[in-house]
């Protein structure tokens, strides 16, 4: 009969021959699968950098609506914290951008944390404290919203009329308190009656100053509800978190 020769130690050979190829198709496979997964880590890391900030700074939709009284710094920062808590920011500390006067004098600039700040849209307003005093370009009624994302009643787009633009901080254009003698916080925030407060304009607007700070432009005549509603207020803040 015929048949095939089969050479001793053939069994051998095939038997490495299966196991080298085994072993290519080992590591073939490891490799693509590597691959896949180093892709979809990729792809992961690169939605979550797309993902745009959280909120770290907005302008309150609404006052405390007692005048120039807050219930000092404490009363002024728990009204930002109950907003941005309402907001879904609750996570976070939130601080009033507010200066006190006379003894123990606190400066706005110093209570907000160090920054970067984004707004409700997830825009990066302030990169740090001295970029928010020095380059506060996006400091504008574009962009300077409220908790909820909405845009502050202002007469560049609206009633010509009607503004609610006038910001509470009693602060100098750097971010430092006045020095003590001429009112500029309604007494430390607890006066709804004498004093004055000063106030920055969150959408820059200013009939004789085009470009006006966004946190010094003014002071108010007084510190009821009616004289901040008179200049263009609402008894509003600038809210930041400071973590």
């Amino acid at each position: 009969m015929f048949g095939v020769h089969v050479p001793l130690g053939a069994p051998c050979l095939l038997w490495r021959d299966m196991m080298i190829i085994t072993r290519r198709v080992t590591i073939t496979v490891t490799v693509a699968v590597s691959a896949l997964m180093f892709s979809g880590l990729s792809t992961g890391a690169e939605q979550q950098s797309d993902e745009p900030p959280e909120m770290g700074f907005f302008l309150t939709s609404v006052g405390i609506g007692d005048g120039g009284n807050l219930g000092g710094l404490a009363g002024a920062d728990a009204h930002c914290q109950a907003l941005a808590d309402a907001a879904g920011g609750g996570g976070r500390t939130w601080r009033a951008y507010l200066s006190t006067q006379g003894t123990n004098a606190v400066d706005a600039r110093d209570r907000i944390g160090s920054g970067p700040w984004a707004n409700a849209e997830g825009l990066v307003v302030a990169t740090s404290v001295e970029n928010l005093h020095y380059d506060n370009s996006n400091f504008n009624w574009e962009h300077t919203l409220d908790e909820n994302g909405a845009q502050v009643a202002s007469r560049i787009d609206g009633d010509p009329d009607f503004t609610e633009h006038d910001a509470l901080t009693g602060s100098q254009i750097d971010g430092t308190a006045f020095p003590a003698g001429e009112d500029q916080t309604c007494h430390n925030w607890t006066s709804n009656d004498e004093g004055s407060a000063r106030v920055g304009h969150a959408d820059r607007y200013s009939f004789t100053t085009p470009g006006s700070p966004w946190n010094s432009s003014h002071g108010t005549p007084g510190c009821t509800q009616e004289n901040l509603v008179s200049v263009g207020g609402a008894g509003l803040l600038y809210c930041f978190a400071t973590d």
